[in-house]
């Protein structure tokens, strides 16, 4: 096995995303990374949403689950500015509404909740049993093994540098989907730290990180991939939530499925554990899934 040689603070163009400007009572202004494509990605709205939402929170009460829409595709080379209403402040639960436009056009729209810290009942489904982390190829091992066989836009995904540390539990599901019918996969995460002990900051480089590979699990049930030309594939919304705390510097284990597609959406589901196996978050988000028409 090969593993990346991480830089001295590798994070340092993902946390500078979430580094919003104060533009006026609740507007912060966001911006993309030089390396963004063409299209704005899902998880930088939900990140920079979230932080904007938190800013306006005391610091006693720690986000729990948030709701986001995407309503149109945003261009990474303009600012997003972000328009936090508050909702409601309550005894126990603070609601914050946070609308992102470019243009004057919403592209995104989030509503967050957040809670004083409770006692309660506790119970949590076990995580599913998969190779450690180290035992499994990175990302530039993948291409250096599978590279005859990856399509070209394959290949530059993987190859492109990042700070994030992921390793495919089965690599061949989901580069080859073709050899497998069930919608499920297993990927070990981490962004390659140390990073600050903020809890604030962490949720909001999970809801980042969340949004990556969803959509890619209910392809596998058809033998695609989101590389299709053949195919167009966008988020419509996600839906977030944080049970315990957790660092994003440390292994987690993001459990995908995808239980039905249809009309064109896709649903797609994921829990994410820590390394020794307490449940920290649940996902779901609904995909657009379309098959382009042809010439």
């Amino acid at each position: 096995m090969t593993s990346s040689a991480p830089s001295e603070f590798p994070a340092t163009e993902i946390l500078s995303l979430l580094d919003l400007e104060d533009i006026g009572i609740d507007r912060y202004r966001g911006y993309s990374p030089k390396s963004a494509g063409k299209q704005v990605y899902g998880g930088q709205a939900i990140a920079q949403a979230l932080v904007a939402t938190t800013r306006t929170v005391s610091r006693d009460r720690h986000a729990h689950s948030l709701h986001g829409y995407f309503v149109l595709a945003g261009n990474p080379k303009k600012p997003i500015d972000f328009q936090v209403d508050r909702i409601r402040d309550g005894k126990s639960f603070t609601t914050r509404r946070c609308t992102a436009t470019q243009d004057g056009l919403t592209i995104f729209s989030l509503e967050a909740s957040y809670q004083i810290g409770e006692e309660g009942l506790t119970h949590a489904m076990a995580a599913p049993i998969v190779p450690d982390p180290e035992t499994l190829d990175d990302m530039h091992a993948l291409v250096d093994r599978f590279r005859a066989f990856l399509p070209e836009p394959a290949k530059l995904w993987l190859e492109k540098p990042s700070p994030l540390d992921m390793r495919i539990v089965a690599p061949e599901t989901m580069l080859f989907p073709q050899q497998r019918k069930s919608a499920e996969q297993c990927i070990w995460f981490r962004i390659r730290g140390p990073l600050p002990d903020d809890q604030a900051l962490h949720s909001a480089l999970l809801a980042y990180l969340s949004d990556m590979t969803l959509l890619n699990t209910a392809l596998l049930a058809h033998g695609r991939t989101i590389f299709d030309p053949q195919l167009q594939v966008a988020s419509l919304d996600h839906a977030l939530w944080l049970h315990n705390a957790f660092r994003v510097d440390d292994w987690l284990l993001y459990a995908q499925e995808s239980p039905i597609a249809g009309h064109a959406r896709a649903l797609t589901r994921g829990q994410i554990f820590t390394r020794n196996g307490n449940l920290v978050a649940s996902v779901a988000q609904e995909g657009l899934i379309r098959l382009r028409a042809r010439n």
